[in-house]
């Protein structure tokens, strides 16, 4: 099993990204906290991943964080949780926000997250608080976005359009995407990047 990666940030395209491993290519796909935390293509970085293997795929996810694995790894032992929605699920909140949202019993945020319906917050609720205590796992504060710096910017439509397409990746659907991405636009102005739009409007879907 692959269990941590070390190389250049080869390409970005929420919620995926490719790590470039001394001349080999990996695929990974991530939480949006993790991608406001990568840095600029062809730079270096250390991601911490989990590894899925199917009859029909072999599945990598990356973490900038281990914790966030580790949270990672007690939802989808949970009933009903799969890879696919535990990446919607530490998207959509940080992990601070998600173990509050345990503690408090508080299913009204986590049902704003695509995918967790009544029945499954109220699951998550119940299951994840035993495996939390157990985890012991220690407060983390909520990510930052990193200064851009001289980074390249593409064409703010291709920012705004790139947005939206990892929205829907998360789950979101198409006009709840446009509508948020368009708000967040507003918002920060037109020299926001992609990482930027998809924080403010995960953060306005899910607390909305």
């Amino acid at each position: 099993m692959i269990g941590r990666l070390t190389g250049e940030v080869a390409d970005k395209q929420p919620p995926r990204l490719l790590l470039d491993v001394h001349g080999v290519g990996y695929e990974l796909e991530a939480s949006m906290n993790t991608f406001y935390k990568l840095p600029a293509i062809g730079e270096r970085v250390t991601l911490h991943t989990h590894m899925v293997v199917r009859e029909d795929a072999q599945l990598l996810y990356a973490f900038i964080d281990a914790k966030e694995r580790v949270l990672f790894r007690a939802l989808i032992k949970t009933n009903g949780v799969g890879p696919k929605l535990a990446l919607a699920i530490l998207s959509g909140t940080s992990c601070d926000e998600f173990i509050r949202c345990v503690h408090n019993e508080d299913s009204a945020t986590l049902v704003r997250i695509p995918g967790v319906g009544k029945k499954t917050a109220e699951r998550l609720i119940v299951e994840m608080k035993d495996k939390l205590d157990r985890l012991e796992l220690p407060t983390m504060t909520e990510f930052q976005l990193d200064s851009p710096g001289g980074a390249s910017r593409v064409a703010v439509a291709d920012n705004r359009a790139e947005a939206e397409s990892a929205l829907v990746a998360l789950g979101y659907k198409p006009v709840q995407a446009t509508r948020a991405v368009e708000q967040a636009a507003s918002e920060l102005g037109e020299g926001a990047v992609v990482e930027e739009l998809i924080r403010l409007s995960l953060k306005s879907m899910v607390s909305g």
